[in-house]
């Protein structure tokens, strides 16, 4: 629905635009963090304008917009969520709207605002869902098979930490762990030499299911409230030696980055494409038919201490194989229970466009990880004024971007940034 341009002005460009409208939690100076949604570079303050009667229509809006994570207005459901939608985008774009009246005590600007992790992650799972990542992975070590045989029958996946998961800005220590040196027959403690980001989507999810209990493909949209953008930083020297036979541990344990704004999956639905054609079909508790994938514009730049940002990689969400509603059906197919909070991530994200294409230094292309983007740290990335990166330095910043456009509609995530500083003092010896 076409609506009317917003009293606030708002840039083109902005990934807020009345649209959005992404729910995040903030705060000013010294004030208790709240419930915010940002438009253009505000964002509008939910507790104060629920103070005003503005959102009277909410029995215990104060309360639920005064909390310090979005849990409690999540839990309020699909109708409320879209209810506060349509109000909110009333009363921005409304000439004679009472919340205009009172701007000045329920806008803050995002530059003097500091934002928080927007929601209290229970559990997080982190899916293995691009055909193209798996399979530029798998060729680094399996060239003449790179794909396992079930990657094609489910969507794979493996539970993440969710204590570590951190907002945007958060700085990131260089991990250390186990690593076993080339020619070497006994593994080390050391820092990580191989420190990588994955570029990925991920899903809050909206609504609980009872354990014991499986979420079908239909019913899957029923139980993600909205979107955000996710670094699943790795350390891909440890995740060589670990991996076997239990998968990740200590090379993805250290941090996740998400971006502060969770972008409601209702301003997603112009956006929504088809998938890739699935063969062999799947099982028939995986199928789905619909338009279930995202058609999001992704991007990865590395700004390096003082210098200007480069960007790395450049791809789309929609080229995704394996889509939420399949992978939320596969997690719940055994019984195990979602909560309000959850984060299912995609997994890197990697594009059907060309890779790399400068014999021995690479370029930019679609690939979301340094891991594809060097060939496994064989063939460096050029980087602005004259350098070169095989995998992240201390002193890196990554900066992740993502939003969609059509017909004159944005809608954005904004950033997931990180810095990386050096590593933690070893831990000495007992004795």
């Amino acid at each position: 629905m076409i609506q009317p341009p917003s009293w606030l002005p708002v840039s083109p460009d902005s990934d807020f635009s009345v649209y959005n409208l992404p729910y995040g939690i903030f705060s000013k100076g010294k004030e208790k963090a709240r419930v915010g949604v940002a438009l253009g570079e505000w964002i509008l303050d939910l507790a104060a304008a629920a103070q005003l009667g503005l959102l009277s229509e909410w029995e215990g809006a104060v309360s639920v917009f005064e909390q310090e994570v979005l849990n409690e207005f999540i839990a309020q459901g699909r109708p409320a969520w879209q209810s506060l939608r349509k109000s909110l985008q009333r009363l921005v774009t409304e000439e004679e709207s009472p919340l205009r009246a009172v701007a000045d005590q329920v806008l803050v600007r995002q530059a003097e605002a500091r934002m928080h992790l927007p929601v209290r992650i229970g559990d997080y799972t982190d899916f293995y869902s691009s055909l193209e990542h798996a399979t530029n992975v798998g060729k680094l070590f399996r060239p003449d098979n790179p794909l396992m045989p079930n990657w094609k029958y489910l969507p794979v996946a493996y539970h993440g930490r969710a204590s570590s998961i951190v907002v945007s800005g958060t700085p990131v220590h260089r991990p250390q762990g186990q690593i076993l040196p080339a020619g070497a027959e006994v593994p080390v403690l050391s820092p990580t030499q191989a420190l990588d980001f994955e570029l990925e989507l991920g899903y809050i999810i909206g609504k609980n299911s009872p354990l014991g209990s499986n979420v079908a493909t239909s019913e899957a949209g029923d139980y993600v409230f909205g979107c955000v953008l996710v670094n699943d930083w790795s350390a891909r020297d440890i995740q060589r030696w670990e991996y076997q036979p239990l998968g990740p541990f200590l090379s993805k344990n250290f941090a996740t980055s998400i971006s502060p704004w969770v972008v409601p999956m209702d301003a997603l639905v112009p956006f929504q494409t088809e998938g890739p054609r699935q063969e062999p079909p799947p099982l028939p508790y995986l199928r789905t038919s619909g338009a279930f994938n995202l058609d999001l514009e992704l991007e990865v730049a590395l700004k390096p201490g003082e210098l200007p940002e480069s960007t790395l990689c450049q791809t789309n969400a929609r080229y995704l194989y394996w889509n939420i509603r399949q992978q939320i059906a596969h997690h719940t197919v055994t019984g195990c229970n979602l909560s309000i909070g959850d984060l299912l991530a995609t997994g890197t994200i990697s594009g059907t466009g060309p890779g790399p294409s400068s014999p021995g230094l690479s370029s930019r292309g679609s690939n979301g990880c340094l891991l594809e983007l060097t060939k496994g740290g064989t063939s460096p990335v050029v980087i602005a004024g004259g350098g070169q990166r095989t995998y992240l330095l201390d002193g890196d910043e990554v900066i992740m971007r993502g939003f969609a456009h059509k017909n004159g509609l944005r809608v954005g995530f904004g950033e997931v940034r990180g810095k990386v500083l050096p590593a933690l003092e070893q831990p000495g010896a007992e004795g």
